[in-house]
């Protein structure tokens, strides 16, 4: 055993130093080097990768539970809750009655007055006045200088008293006014006082009405009125109106139903030697409204004794429909009608106040619009306003127009054009009307309307002193409540004019037809509001200084202004 260790030893070291002996050799090798030694590594790309951990193994919960529920009987404490308290929305603030004066060019004060009680449930009680008039002059067509004033005095009482289902309204008024046939054909020379050619109208009365307050529609509603007028015109007699009005209507099966009913009785002065005069209409109707559509069917029903000494009867249609197109923005509607309009001295006088001084105030026809057939669109204007478009064609009988009258000096009355008569007419009317209305922003404002007429008339050429057209804008300006401005332009289309002028005698009329160009008129108004009650304010009026005519002769003033204050009390 020995000796094999022994030679197994051997064997080994042996093994052992032949790499020696080989490596030994291998050193003994000459290397020779060019370049200096640069060491470099070679760029290694690195792998970088998450483990993808999938999950096989699955495990499905089992288990299983009672419940074991015992009954909960709680104890209930009741308390009344308060009742929620509505609050009424602030009302602004009223003020018994405010002060209006002013003063003008051609020496024209204003002076403007109401007083009135606070809100009330119980009524309401007040008194109003105005005076406004004119003391210039205007130059005629011969450069003469003459007196075109006026005067308008108003006043009124009224009272309003409360009921649970009804109120009763009570009111005292009082009209005056003055004015002066300054306008005249001025081929010849014609001096005149101011008194001459003064004219005044007087009309006084008083008013009862009741009428009811009705929360359900389906309630019976009425309004009832009486009323009593007496008219007075210097010099040329007076007359005592006494006039009833009457309105009920109620809810039937969905329908409204109802009537209107009109009473007017004129008794004159003996001076003027004229049997009394009335008129009587009955309009009952039936209508219904919805969302979508509406119409009404009536009829009119009128007895008149005015000129004749027959009672004349009338009878006029009261239809309309109306539908919506476009909910809130298109709604077509059309009607056929027809009413007799009562011509009555204070109208005639609102229109044209310079007739003949000789009591034909009182001796007018009235106009009987046999027929009328409308119809249009209205509806919003998408610009905070709202619009109208419609055409009317109307068949009217005793259409009042007017002509100055002209006669040579008589012992009786002298008239160089500055009168007027009256010559009505049986007329066809067509008329085109439109309207818009709107916000260009919040602080400003417009307004816009036109109408186009074409008169076909029966007696006379033209329609005398009707212009062909006429329009209006308007733009308006608010700042916050405390500066409010205005301007607005109004047109006029052209007119024509007849004179009925006799050179010779009563007996022979000759017509001269006068023209009268379009007139175009540019007025601004402004107030600015110091406080709550002072406020101060101007009015400027035919800026563009045209010269224009009103009625044949008749030049009105041309450029004024008024400025003023407001205060309330």
């Amino acid at each position: 055993m020995i000796i094999k260790k022994t030679i197994f030893v051997l064997i080994l070291a042996m093994i052992a130093c032949l790499p020696v002996r080989a490596q030994e050799e291998d050193l003994k090798r000459e290397v020779t080097l060019y370049n200096p030694y640069k060491p470099s590594l070679s760029d290694a790309r690195k792998l970088s990768f998450l483990p993808d951990i999938i999950d096989t193994a699955s495990l499905n919960p089992v288990f299983s539970y009672d419940v074991n529920s015992d009954p909960y009987n709680p104890t209930h404490s009741i308390s009344p809750i308060k009742s929620a308290s509505l609050l009424a929305d602030p009302l602004p603030k009223l003020y018994k009655s405010y002060v209006r004066v002013g003063m003008g060019s051609n020496t024209t004060p204003l002076g403007e007055l109401s007083i009135t009680n606070h809100r009330s449930k119980k009524g309401a009680v007040g008194f109003y006045a105005k005076h406004y008039s004119s003391n210039g002059k205007v130059p005629l067509e011969n450069k003469q200088r003459v007196y075109a004033g006026f005067m308008d005095n108003d006043a009124s009482v009224f009272g309003r008293k409360f009921f649970r289902n009804s109120y009763i309204d009570l009111s005292a008024d009082f009209i005056q006014k003055a004015r002066y046939a300054y306008g005249y054909n001025t081929e010849a020379p014609y001096e005149f006082l101011k008194k001459d050619i003064r004219l005044s109208y007087l009309d006084a009365g008083a008013k009862f009405s009741l009428a009811s307050l009705n929360l359900d529609s389906a309630d019976l509603s009425y309004d009832l009125g009486v009323s009593y007028n007496y008219f007075r015109n210097a010099g040329e007699g007076n007359m005592n109106h006494v006039g009833f009005k009457g309105l009920m209507s109620s809810m039937y099966e969905g329908f409204y139903l109802g009537s209107g009913l009109d009473i007017d009785h004129y008794t004159l002065s003996k001076s003027l030697g004229m049997d009394p005069k009335y008129i009587f209409t009955l309009s009952p109707f039936v209508s219904k409204s919805t969302d979508q559509w509406n119409f009404n069917l009536g009829m009119g029903l009128s007895l008149e004794k005015n000129l004749d000494e027959k009672v004349k009867a009338y009878f006029h249609p009261d239809l309309e429909f109306g539908f919506s197109v476009v909910p809130q923005y298109v709604r077509f509607f059309a009607g056929l009608g027809g009413k007799l309009e009562n011509n009555e001295p204070m109208k005639i006088i609102r229109e044209n106040p310079f007739l003949v001084p000789d009591g034909s105030i009182y001796r007018i026809p009235n106009t009987n619009h046999a027929l009328i057939i409308s119809a249009g669109l209205k509806g919003n204007s998408g610009l905070g306003g709202n619009y109208i478009l419609s055409a009317s064609y109307s068949i009217v009988n005793n259409l009042i127009l007017y002509s100055n009258i002209v006669y040579p000096d008589t012992a009786g009355v002298v008239q160089r054009g500055n009168y007027f008569v009256i010559t009505p007419d049986d007329a066809e009317v067509l008329n085109f009307h439109g309207e818009l209305g709107g916000n260009f922003s919040k602080r400003m404002s417009f307004n816009t309307s036109a109408n186009y007429y074409k008169y076909t008339l029966t007696a006379n050429d033209y329609a005398w002193n009707k212009p062909d057209w006429d329009g209006k804008f308007g733009l308006f300006y608010n700042l916050r409540d405390k500066i409010i401005a205005g301007a607005e332009v109004t047109a006029l289309g052209s007119r024509k004019l007849l004179v009925s002028q006799s050179p010779t005698g009563w007996m022979t009329l000759e017509p001269k037809v006068i023209e009268e160009p379009v007139h175009v008129n540019l007025g601004f108004s402004a107030e600015y509001r110091y406080t709550r009650i002072l406020s101060f304010w101007v009015k400027v009026d035919n800026v563009s200084w045209n010269r224009y005519y009103e009625w044949a002769y008749y030049p009105s003033q041309m450029f004024n202004f008024i400025v003023g204050f407001s205060y309330s009390l």
